[in-house]
């Protein structure tokens, strides 16, 4: 497994080089000319993009040994997995909250709350105490749900309102994102491989490296972004202390928003069946991939590559699944961003149907079950710009941010649901790791893939001759995850 993990990073990254200078040579530059040649919008973006991508780098480094530094205090799979839980669990609790903070606190105070909170995250990963450790995954789930929503809630603010920059400027400053994104991940699983392994630091020196990230993405949002908001007038700051002086008015139309938001995305989540649809395939996909999450680690390290090298194979193989979704929509291939979707399910199944054969107790096959989590990290990377697509058709704008709101709930609590029983099967077999019960998982993310795969026949039986979900010219749009 040590050469193979070697191997297939230098071939995934070859190919990722390649399918890179194809992609830009067959699809147009995303970016408006205007925005590049704009001074005062490139000044805006470099703020943001500082500050977004050290918060993103310091997620990525805690993905490559989150179970293996469990495992290094000699906690249980069934720990391991109630661990998990209440990491997704907090996820589902948070959401909410996540989208009102930034109303009533001010979105530079969230951000600022995220990096401490992250922080905090790491450092109980220092502990071997079991109760501190939940505590680290409740404040990871917070984390989590403030990255996912907070940064961007700041940046198109301080675009559209402040700035009253044009809105088709938005996808340039995601697009960015979206590249780094992937370079961010791989460079994580090799640095995090360097100090664990190469440097022999051990399983909880990434998480320790994520602290001062989080401390130089807190500096700049105080820093920078203060600057930002006083130079562009009509700050936070100045909006909250409007709010205070009337009597906490503005925290109040806060939770009006936040509750009249998540009444409109579930109203539009009922009254369209392709909206309904469409959450029942990102539920059934992305729960799996959460269930991935916590399996690869346990069915690859008996067998001893290095996980940080793994990490970064599974990061480029979702990158390679990106370009080639760029290239499959480009006006050379035609592929629809529905027909990539389908291809994306079927290739997800193939992958777990993969896994019940190569992770059969007493005979587990390690190289196959390493192919098979790249095929589904491939699927992954052509899912995403798929689903997104998707979504700004099908979704009205002004209520998209209350439905996928309610797309992410089921989402958690479906994943949650796959890690209890994977924890009571490994229980009842005395805790030990060679039931069965990973197979049988795997087995049952392979039907829910086939679950999937019939809401996207329904969904594209129901809407046949619907021009808005068709990409017109086929350009490799809606990459943006």
């Amino acid at each position: 497994m040590l050469v193979t993990a070697y191997f297939a990073i230098i071939v995934l990254l070859a190919l990722c080089v390649g399918l890179e200078f194809t992609a830009r040579r067959l699809t147009p530059p995303q970016s408006t000319p205007t925005a590049v040649a704009n001074p005062a919008f490139r000044r805006f973006q470099s703020i943001f993009l500082r500050a977004y991508l050290l918060a993103l780098w310091a997620d990525w480094l805690q993905g490559p040994y989150l179970y293996k530094l469990y495992r290094h205090y000699s906690f249980l799979e069934s720990q391991i997995a109630i661990l998990y839980v209440c990491g997704l669990a907090s996820c589902v609790l948070f959401a909410p909250f996540s989208g009102w903070l930034p109303q009533a606190l001010g979105r530079r105070l969230t951000c600022l709350l995220f990096c401490v909170s992250y922080s905090a995250c790491c450092l109980t990963k220092l502990s071997r105490d079991y109760f501190v450790l939940i505590v680290g995954r409740i404040l990871g789930g917070l984390s989590t749900s403030l990255l996912a929503t907070t940064f961007e809630s700041w940046y198109v603010h301080r675009h559209v309102e402040v700035h009253d920059f044009p809105k088709e400027w938005i996808p340039s400053t995601f697009n960015k994102v979206a590249t780094w994104n992937h370079g961010l991940a791989v460079g994580a699983g090799l640095v995090a491989n360097l100090l664990a392994e190469w440097l022999h630091l051990g399983p909880v020196a990434p998480f320790l490296l994520a602290v001062p990230c989080l401390g130089c993405c807190g500096w700049v949002v105080l820093t920078d972004w203060g600057k930002e908001e006083a130079e562009g007038g009509e700050g936070e700051k100045q909006t909250m202390i409007h709010g205070s002086a009337n009597g906490g008015v503005a925290r109040l139309s806060a939770k009006e928003r936040f509750s009249r938001s998540c009444h409109d995305g579930l109203r539009c989540l009922l009254s369209d069946k392709r909206v309904l649809l469409l959450g029942g395939v990102q539920a059934l996909f992305e729960s799996v991939l959460y269930i991935f999450v916590f399996l690869w680690t346990p069915v690859l390290d008996p067998h001893g590559p290095p996980l940080g090298i793994v990490f970064s194979c599974l990061m480029a193989a979702s990158m390679v699944g990106s370009l080639l979704y760029r290239l499959a929509t480009s006006t050379r291939y035609h592929l629809q961003p529905g027909q990539v979707l389908c291809l994306a399910i079927l290739m997800a199944f193939f992958s777990f149907f993969m896994l019940t054969f190569s992770t059969v107790p007493g005979q587990p096959r390690p190289h196959d079950s390493f192919l098979a989590f790249l095929l589904l990290e491939l699927a992954g990377g052509l899912y995403f710009p798929a689903v997104s697509f998707l979504q700004r058709r099908v979704i009205p704008e002004e209520k998209r941010a209350g439905v996928l709101a309610w797309f992410r709930l089921p989402l958690h609590l479906l994943a949650c649901l796959g890690l209890l029983a994977l924890h009571g099967e490994v229980s009842g077999t005395g805790g030990g790791e060679g039931g069965g019960g990973t197979r049988h998982m795997f087995g049952g993310c392979a039907a829910m893939m086939l679950a999937a795969l019939m809401a996207v026949i329904s969904l594209f039986t129901l809407s046949r001759n619907d021009s808005d979900l068709r990409l017109e010219g086929c350009r490799g749009e809606g990459e943006m995850e």
